[in-house]
């Protein structure tokens, strides 16, 4: 790796950090604006969504991995929690019992999701305003 590459490399890890917490904050506003939604073109309620992330890794000459950063790598639906039954007869999307099945959504969890991507944006963000408060600093003592 040479010099500028690490100069770089704090900055890049930080962009891909804020690109990923960017699809999960998005997959997140998604799940809330959907949390009542029970019926969808696919049919059935709306499933619950959740981001997968995996590092950016690249193999070096001697045969190791570095580690470059993560991103989204899919958006998958969540399969663990189950959808929500609620007796509601006069509702247009009731079953011939009465019940109608919402989407597997829990508001707070998704709210407490939200603040966790929020500042995990918020501290990518952080990192990459230093690594440019640096760069600055630096281009300042080499004009002297």
């Amino acid at each position: 790796m040479t010099g500028i590459d690490r100069l770089f490399s704090s900055a890049r890890v930080a962009a891909s950090g804020l690109m990923a917490e960017r699809a999960r904050i998005d997959v997140i506003s998604e799940n809330i604006a959907n949390a009542r939604t029970t019926s969808t073109p696919d049919g059935g309620p709306y499933a619950r969504r959740v981001v997968a992330f995996e590092p950016i890794t690249q193999r070096m000459r001697d045969g190791t991995l570095r580690y470059e950063g993560v991103r989204a790598a899919d958006v998958v639906e969540d399969t663990q929690a189950p959808f929500q039954r609620i007796l509601d007869p006069a509702h247009p999307d009731a079953d011939e019992e009465g019940f109608v099945t919402f989407p597997n959504i829990n508001s707070i969890v998704e709210m407490a999701d939200l603040i966790t991507a929020m500042r995990a944006y918020e501290a990518n963000l952080t990192v990459q305003d230093g690594f440019y408060q640096l760069a600055e600093r630096a281009l300042q003592m080499a004009s002297r």
